[in-house]
Formats: C-alpha cells, sequence, structure tokens
C-alpha cells in the first residue's frame, strides 16, 4: 500500500525515529501505525514509545466537581490565543456543567443537552462563528466516587492537562498529589492487576526483538537471555503503572510506598492532555497573507 508523508510524520513524531526509517517501517507493517512504532523498537531504531509528546491541537480540558460525581471535558480550538478568550473559557465552563448535570454517555447526547433553550451544540455553533475558529467538544468522562471516597484533582496550566482520580482513605491532600502524579508522568493502570494480557504479550514481544537484535547478546545462553527479556519487560510495564512509579514530590520513594503510608489507594483516574493525538493545523504565512489580499 502507498505511505502516505502525513503517516511518515506522525510516526516521526512518535517515535523520534528518521523519516527514511519511518517510511521502512510503515511499509514493513502496511501502514499500521502501532505496529510500525513496534517495528522501529524491535529494530532499536527507536528506543522507547513517546507516547503524546506532541500535544498537536489547541483548547482547554476542564474538571469540575458536584458532590460524588466528577466530570473532565475536552473543547478543541484551532489556536492556543482562542483557548484564552473569555467567551471560550465561559463556554468551557457551560459544557462542563451541563455535561455533569445530564448523566449522559457520549458526545451526540452531551451535544443535544439543552441551556436556557439551546442545547449546546448551538451554543458551540454559535461560538466559532463568533470567535471565527472551529470549536469542538472533543471528548468526555465521567467519575462516580463513594461518600467514604476522595476525589482528588489537578488542572495545569489552565486545563492544558486535567487529571482525576478517585482515592479510598488517605485525605485530599494525597489525593491532590495523586491527581498531581497522573497529570505528570501519565500511567496507563492503577498496577498491573488492571494491564489486560494483550499489553504484557505485545511488550514481551517487543523486548524480545529487541534483544534478539542487541550485539551484545550475541552467543550468550538462553537463561541469561530470557533474564535480560524478563528484567526489560519488567522496567516497561512499571512505567506505565501508577503505584510502580517514583513519587514525583520525593523520588526516594516509589507512590505505593506513599499511599501505604497514607493508609490509602487509589481506585481509578482520568487524564486528559489536550490535543493528544490530534494533528494540528499548519500554516503557510504567505500563502495565509495571499489569501487574505485575493492573490
Amino acid at each position: 500500500m502507498a505511505i502516505t508523508a502525513a503517516q511518515v510524520k506522525e510516526l516521526r513524531e512518535k517515535t523520534g525515529a528518521g523519516m527514511l526509517d519511518c517510511k521502512n517501517a510503515l511499509a514493513a507493517t502496511e501502514g499500521d501505525m502501532e505496529k510500525a512504532v513496534d517495528w522501529l523498537r524491535e529494530k532499536g531504531i527507536a528506543k522507547s514509545v513517546k507516547k503524546a509528546s506532541r500535544i498537536a491541537a489547541e483548547g482547554l480540558s476542564k474538571i469540575v466537581v458536584d458532590g460524588n460525581k466528577a466530570v473532565v471535558v475536552e473543547i478543541n480550538s484551532e489556536t492556543d490565543f482562542v483557548a484564552k478568550n473569555e467567551q471560550f473559557l465561559g463556554l468551557v465552563d457551560t459544557v462542563a456543567k451541563t455535561i455533569l448535570a445530564g448523566n449522559v454517555a457520549t458526545n451526540e447526547e452531551a451535544l443535544a443537552l439543552s441551556v436556557e433553550g439551546k442545547t449546546l451544540n448551538d451554543l458551540i455553533i454559535e461560538a466559532t462563528a463568533t470567535i471565527g475558529e472551529k470549536i469542538a467538544l472533543r471528548r468526555f468522562a465521567i467519575v462516580e466516587k463513594a461518600d467514604d471516597e476522595i476525589f482528588g484533582t489537578y488542572m495545569h496550566m489552565g486545563g492544558k492537562i486535567s487529571a482525576v482520580a478517585v482515592v479510598n482513605g488517605g485525605n485530599e491532600e494525597i489525593a491532590k498529589h495523586m491527581a498531581m502524579q497522573i497529570a505528570s508522568m501519565s500511567p496507563l493502570y492503577v498496577s498491573s492487576a488492571d494491564m489486560p494480557q494483550d499489553v504484557v504479550e505485545r511488550e514481551r514481544a517487543v523486548q524480545t526483538e529487541i534483544v534478539k537484535n542487541d550485539p551484545s547478546f550475541a552467543g550468550k545462553p538462553e537463561k541469561v537471555i530470557e533474564g535480560a527479556i524478563n528484567g526489560k519487560v519488567s522496567k516497561s510495564l512499571k512505567e506505565m503503572c501508577l503505584v510502580d512509579q517514583e513519587f514525583i514530590l520525593d523520588q526516594s520513594q516509589k507512590v505505593a510506598a506513599v499511599l501505604k503510608s497514607a493508609n490509602a489507594s487509589v481506585k481509578c483516574f482520568v487524564k486528559y492532555a489536550v490535543g493528544e493525538g490530534l494533528e494540528k493545523r499548519e500554516e503557510n504565512f504567505a500563502e495565509e497573507v495571499a489569501k487574505q489580499m485575493g492573490n
């Protein structure tokens, strides 16, 4: 199949590999982005996956809490300038509060919610017309907790990154620290117990190929090779798990130890980084000026 320049660009941003290597990886995997990432890692060309290394779209995320329910929303705009607009900020707040009160599950249901005689979709269309940029509700998540649980919330840079955690035990301070940890270190799971088996198997397959392609392991006993693979898999998987990460406020401790000392545990969490996985609009300034001048 034909490999597009956009695919090569996306893979390069994900892995930091060269353009030719990215093209070869995509060709070898028939354009499958995830398999291409693995292919590069197996060849030692990409040492690790740079998950969401480049935030590609603008806008804001926001957390609103009401009793035992919280919502995290992401609304995108085309430029960061608009994300600072008072009308846009008001829209984000309205959308978040309306969704939290609306008890909906999909974007379609959310956009149909009514606010003072207008739907959220109407409000977004009006804001798009007034502000002059495309504005869109990208996603939201409603999180619930029990009476004896605590919400930890953290919004970084005014909502460029938002994280909410549900914590058993502990106190509001430890819950806030967990939200900060999640926002900063981007774990995918609370612990290895929450990790799907296919994730473990995929990582083992990748690390096995990495070791096989490493000349320093050539001729080594099978036991040594297996030990190296196990060590690499363990290290990689631990980085994905919240409790196995180094605590950002005291790197001499693991998050698990911090939680244990506070007699607390994390039940679940949600983290949004604005624009992750989206392609940013790129403009040629000279072309834009020419359009404005009617040339």
